[in-house]
């Protein structure tokens, strides 16, 4: 599913729109399997079924199309959970809020995008200058968790002794190790959800 960042110049749905979002859709795929250091244009080239001239006329560089890919992930990420958050009535408990973010996040990530599986294996190797945009959208999502919990903690729900910061760190670490290990043939996705939403909470929680 593509969250292609929109050009001013381009117009929607035209043959140039629809091929930079089979550039961008197939970098995302190739960085999921290959990673930052493996992905090639020319897998790129070749699993969007475009010419490598095609790939350099809308990226100068591998860097360039590499670091939209990761960009796109982190927000689009951060807006479907965000959205989610949204959608709950107002005056939600955090605890209810938190649950809600974790079966968001789980869904898009194993689910939804290969932009998201792209931030979760990637963000770590880019270098700063291919990086710098995105990991700025990656706190933006981070805010998003360190207001889940600091939500948590104004309630007087959090368990004593947890430091916030740590724990919405670790929450996160947790929910992203999923792409390396859940396989969908081991079961239904919600007994993944269900169970991750436990022990999030269970380990917050007083």
């Amino acid at each position: 599913m593509s969250h292609k960042i929109a050009d001013p110049g381009e117009v929607p749905g035209s043959r140039s729109v629809r091929t930079r979002e089979r550039i961008l859709d197939a970098t995302a795929a190739v960085l999921c399997h290959k990673g930052f250091a493996g992905t090639r244009l020319s897998d790129i080239a070749e699993r969007a079924r475009v010419e490598m001239p095609a790939i350099h006329y809308y990226y100068p560089s591998r860097e360039d199309l590499i670091e939209e890919v990761v960009l796109i992930g982190a927000a689009a990420m951060r807006s479907h959970v965000a959205d989610a958050l949204d959608a709950l009535q107002s005056g939600a408990a955090p605890s209810t809020r938190i649950a809600v973010a974790v079966q968001a996040h789980l869904r898009h990530e194993l689910e939804l995008s290969d932009y998201a599986k792209a931030v979760v294996r990637n963000a770590n190797q880019l270098p700063e200058h291919v990086g710098r945009r995105a990991w700025a959208e990656i706190g933006a999502y981070h805010d998003v968790w360190r207001g889940l919990v600091g939500e948590l903690a104004a309630a007087g729900e959090l368990r004593a002794g947890l430091d916030p910061a740590a724990a919405h760190l670790l929450v996160l670490g947790a929910l992203n190790s999923t792409v390396d290990w859940w396989d969908p043939a081991s079961g239904p996705i919600e007994d993944l959800i269900g169970t991750a939403r436990s022990m999030v909470l269970h380990a917050l929680r007083t």
